[in-house]
């Protein structure tokens, strides 16, 4: 409600503009006061016009609030300071309008394509895959929030050099079949047998530099879909794809559709790719220099002199002029006509905008508990399948360390002339996660002094340190279940656990969506399993708490949350939000209206931690009413109707809010 009558005040302000002043502005910048008392909205636009009309700011402002008269849902307009418009809404014509039904935005055309996860197949997921993987479900959530349609994809990259170690610590360290490697890949967990052998095979890389030919001969083989190599791979890379799904499936996290890189090679996307980028020009050929016998293009970010003429098929002399410098290129293609990552992902982009040319076959792979099916890559696949790719946004969640081959990517794109594609790519970017040196300790490693010390420790699946998803989550399970085996004994068995792993979970999703995606996150149990302060526990506790209201009452607070708007008016509404007195109940009113507000903000600079912020405010303004209001001895009935409708429209907006978080609230904490 707060972003719809944000608009109004926005329309009506540019349509003031484009008849006092003849004046067309796409973007009226509409802030939010510092204090309630001040109002909901605070523009600056006097400022940003006074060059523009040769007048002083406030004149300006004074003719705005002169001319805009009234707008539906405000009470006025008012000048403050050296310029500045604060616009104060009608509180109870606000409070009415949030009790009863949202009005919907506009949804833009198109389907959105969101990537997250791509975990390598190659052994159990950690922590470190659970913020990439939380962030992208969470942005799905929002944008579904705001009825955008989206797909969800987790790219598997079952043909690279980490699955490659993995076979080579089967194949040549354990020296086992591939009877006996199926018959491991059938126990449970196999993952976490995966993530020992994959440090076993880094260790025996560095006993002997001469093994690492026997990772090359491995990858090699891998690409050859008819040997016996790849089909260890296929065994292999599946099992643990399959336990990385049961994972997420723990968090509420699903996929629709996983593309893997093998099908991206045998069903030659990038032969396809590769004609158009050198009839483009976007890929030079080198003669000479350390990237002989390559096929490069320009590094993202760097200038070019002049633009390429287009190379044919066939290798062609490329004049000095329109030569890049070697430390402007990027190689696509190496000497031995392997392609590399980059030309890989090129094509696959290609495909997910719709301009390859080419599809994938799918099959069925998973099914949820909930009967939604994942459907995975095939060379041949079954007739009847959901569409997937011809996109036209792409958001694709990859840590920050690809920052540069994601630009490379889009600097292809605008290389082949598809401008409004690379437009609409989005690398979502995000930074590492730690653990904090408590929390190592916790988990049993060793540390030294100086560790011990340190503000974080890093991870390294390499190295086998690391915490793995199943068993933080297990830990997390266990820890809350103390809890709530010690405020709660009187439950069943099976509830308390259903309790705790719905606070375990909001407190793993809420600590990886409170920090803005560029921070890096030092993880501690202590820290987000805390029932007080910002975390997930928290938010969850104020639903809690409205809800305990309402069963003592022995009402149905969602019903009673559908019928507030029949049954408390604008008068009873303004009757008990009128004067200074009310504030603290309207700031509550107030965070609660922008729920769809802050989405919006979310959406528009990919950083979900703005909702976390939200819940959490909202929250804490609800306990702060919760002791300072004992709703059910309130004497005067209008009042208390009133205060019943506060916490059924604040436990709704909340309930929303951690919804869109992956959160759901318990019955008891």
């Amino acid at each position: 409600m707060y972003r719809y009558l944000q608009r109004r005040l926005a329309d009506s302000i540019r349509d003031f503009l484009r008849r006092a002043y003849s004046l067309e502005l796409d973007a009226i910048v509409i802030e939010q006061p510092p204090k309630i008392e001040l109002g909901e909205y605070a523009l600056p636009l006097a400022f940003e016009l006074a060059k523009k009309l040769r007048k002083a700011p406030r004149k300006i402002a004074e003719e705005i609030v002169a001319g805009l008269g009234v707008i539906e849902g405000f009470d006025k307009l008012e000048v403050a300071g050296a310029g500045y418009i604060n616009a104060r809404l009608n509180r109870a014509t606000l409070a009415a309008a949030l009790a009863g039904p949202q009005p919907s935005a506009a949804v833009p055309p198109g389907k959105i394509l969101v990537e997250h996860s791509s975990i390598n197949p190659n052994k159990a997921a950690h922590i470190g895959h659970l913020r990439n993987a939380i962030l992208g479900d969470t942005f799905v959530r929002l944008l579904r929030f705001a009825g955008r349609e989206v797909d969800v994809q987790n790219y598997i990259d079952n043909t690279g050099v980490q699955v490659a170690d993995v076979v080579v610590g089967f194949t040549h360290i354990e020296k086992k079949s591939r009877a006996e490697i199926e018959a491991l890949a059938r126990q449970p967990r196999f993952d976490y047998y995966c993530w020992d052998l994959y440090a076993r095979a880094s260790q025996w890389y560095a006993q002997d530099k001469l093994n690492l030919q026997v990772r090359a001969q491995t990858l090699h083989a891998i690409e050859d879909a008819s040997s016996e190599t790849a089909a260890i791979a296929d065994l292999i890379s599946t099992a643990v794809l399959r336990r990385h799904l049961e994972t997420m499936d723990r968090l509420d996290i699903e996929y629709d559709f996983l593309p893997r890189e093998s099908e991206i090679l045998h069903l030659h996307f990038w032969d396809a790719a590769f004609g158009k980028l050198k009839e483009a020009g976007v890929l030079t050929f080198e003669n000479e220099g350390k990237n002989k016998g390559c096929w490069v293009m320009r590094r993202a970010g760097t200038n070019r002199e002049s633009s390429v003429s287009p190379v044919s098929s066939v290798v062609e002399e490329v004049p000095e002029a329109e030569k890049i410098s070697e430390e402007d290129q990027k190689v696509i293609v190496r000497s031995n006509n392997t392609v590399g990552y980059v030309g890989k992902d090129i094509a696959y982009h290609m495909w997910k905008f719709g301009l390859l040319g080419r599809d994938f076959g799918y099959r069925k792979f998973y099914r949820y508990p909930n009967q939604h099916e994942c459907w995975i890559s095939a060379i041949d696949g079954e007739k009847d399948h959901p569409h997937f790719g011809d996109v036209a946004e792409i958001y694709n969640v990859i840590d920050a360390r690809q920052s540069e081959a994601q630009n490379t990517v889009i600097e292809a794109l605008r290389g082949l002339g598809h401008n409004e594609a690379a437009d609409h790519y989005t690398h979502f970017s995000y930074e590492m996660v730690a653990l904090t040196p408590r929390c190592a300790a916790e988990l049993g490693y060793t540390l030294s002094d100086e560790d011990k010390a340190r503000s974080y420790i890093e991870v390294s699946g390499r190295k086998g340190f690391g915490v793995k998803a199943d068993d933080l989550l297990d830990q997390l399970i266990a820890a809350a279940r103390k809890e709530v085996d010690s405020r709660h004994p009187q439950l069943a068995e099976a509830e308390r656990e259903s309790i705790a792993t719905q606070i375990a979970i909001g407190a793993l999703r809420y600590f990886m969506l409170k920090y803005t995606k560029q921070s890096v996150i030092a993880f501690d149990f202590k820290d987000a399993l805390s029932f007080e302060g910002e975390t997930g526990p928290y938010a969850q506790y104020a639903v809690v708490r409205a809800t305990s209201i309402f069963k003592k009452a022995e009402i149905d607070p969602n019903s009673f949350c559908r019928d507030i708007a029949g049954n408390i008016g604008p008068k009873e509404f303004a009757q008990f939000l009128t004067g200074d007195e009310a504030n603290p109940i309207w700031e509550l009113w107030l965070t609660a209206a922008k729920t769809s507000y802050v989405v919006e903000q979310c959406i528009s600079t990919t950083e979900p931690a703005y909702l976390a912020k939200h819940a959490f405010q909202l929250a804490q303004l609800f306990n702060t009413f919760y002791h300072r209001h004992p709703i059910l001895n309130e004497p005067d009935e209008k009042r208390k109707q009133f205060l019943l409708a506060t916490a059924a429209v604040v436990r709704r907006e909340l309930i929303r809010t951690l919804g869109v978080m992956g959160i759901t609230a318990p019955p008891a904490m």
